[in-house]
């Protein structure tokens, strides 16, 4: 059955508006201030989260693994658009003529994006078959300084998730704040693991990744030295961290509790529907390029974010999953709120056959 051009350009303009209008209202608050510097910060949160109140819009296409090149423009635009604000908001933030007020609001609202947008945009990328596309979500992490996600997570947050070999996973009862740590340690350690091994194998001679993830890093600190000093450089490193601990957050999110049961000694059942949470709501959905779709992401990980799916065997969070990332940051609220629903999971997987 094909997808109906018509309709899959419609979802496509949703997506565009939705993660496009706040490159346009942070620029202009980096270059203005004022009023602009607060509602860009305003459409990350209050606006995102009002609009995921409103009524469901169109889904996704008939086939779900149809190539879309609008999407991948879009995500081309994105990545773009990020090279763009990450200078812009070092200069605002060191150097620019703007009260702490102003300042704030910029902060917030530019690491919103590069958490919310910008990693949902890279995470994209490096699931992309074209090299290309791969290479440009790289350099979109390794300007957040976390740059070893781009192998981590392929190499071994793909492969282990919802298991204690994941790093990126949480288990029943950890904290967020006991989380991020282990999360970044952990996943830089075990992608460098991976790539060690994979070249060890395939002989490969080429540059290491790893030793571009540092290097582009270097650089990038350089140059928002060459921005705004030492100020910018703190400035920049401060953006990142927030952003990047967005992604770990989200991370935490997405796969607390969640366990797949072990088959044999150190050998998991397959990643299935209920070893992920997702979320409905269709602002943030758009916003997030369907990041929030997880379940169907980690089944299918070359499947294009627009078609991505949402069935009834998902798990579901009570909310979208920028307000449950917020939840997160309080641990006995989320745990209050969480736990149970994980128990009722992992009943029903436990009752349900094990998949050979």
């Amino acid at each position: 059955m094909m997808s109906n051009p018509t309709k899959t350009a419609h979802i496509i303009r949703f997506f565009a508006l939705s993660t496009l209008a706040p490159v346009a209202l942070l620029s202009l608050g980096a270059l203005f201030g004022g009023l602009w510097a607060v509602v860009g910060f305003l459409y990350m949160t209050v606006l995102a989260y009002g609009f995921d109140q409103l009524v469901s819009l169109a889904r996704d296409p008939a086939d779900p693994e149809a190539e879309f090149p609008d999407a991948n423009a879009l995500s081309t635009i994105l990545a773009i658009s990020h090279f763009a604000m990450m200078p812009l908001a070092v200069w605002a933030l060191s150097v620019g003529p703007f009260a702490l007020w102003e300042r704030i609001f910029m902060f917030f609202g530019f690491g919103l994006f590069l958490g919310q947008v910008s990693n949902s945009n890279a995470h994209e990328l490096i699931h992309r078959s074209d090299r290309t596309l791969r290479r440009l979500g790289t350099w979109v992490y390794i300007t957040l300084l976390f740059g070893h996600h781009a192998t981590a997570h392929v190499r071994v947050h793909h492969r282990y998730a919802a298991s204690p070999d994941d790093p990126n996973s949480a288990p029943l009862g950890m904290s967020y704040y006991r989380f991020l740590p282990r999360a970044w340690i952990g996943s830089f350690k075990a992608g460098l693991r991976e790539e060690n091994a994979l070249r060890a194998r395939s002989g490969n001679t080429d540059l290491h990744p790893y030793a571009l993830y540092i290097g582009g890093a270097v650089i990038c600190l350089f140059i928002a030295f060459q921005i705004g000093g030492i100020l910018g450089v703190f400035k920049y490193i401060l953006l990142a961290g927030y952003a990047s601990s967005q992604l770990m957050l989200s991370d935490y999110v997405q796969h607390y509790g969640l366990r797949r049961a072990e088959v044999s000694e150190g050998k998991y059942e397959p990643v299935g529907p209920a070893h992920s949470w997702n979320s409905p709501q269709w602002f943030t959905s758009f916003l997030m390029l369907n990041a929030p779709r997880h379940s169907d992401h980690h089944a299918h990980p070359m499947k294009p974010y627009i078609a991505l799916d949402l069935s009834d065997d998902m798990p579901r969070l009570p909310r979208s999953l920028p307000a449950m990332a917020t939840l997160a940051l309080i641990p006995p609220i989320w745990f209050k709120v969480m736990d149970k629903r994980v128990a009722r999971v992992m009943a029903d997987a436990d009752s349900a056959p094990t998949p050979r």
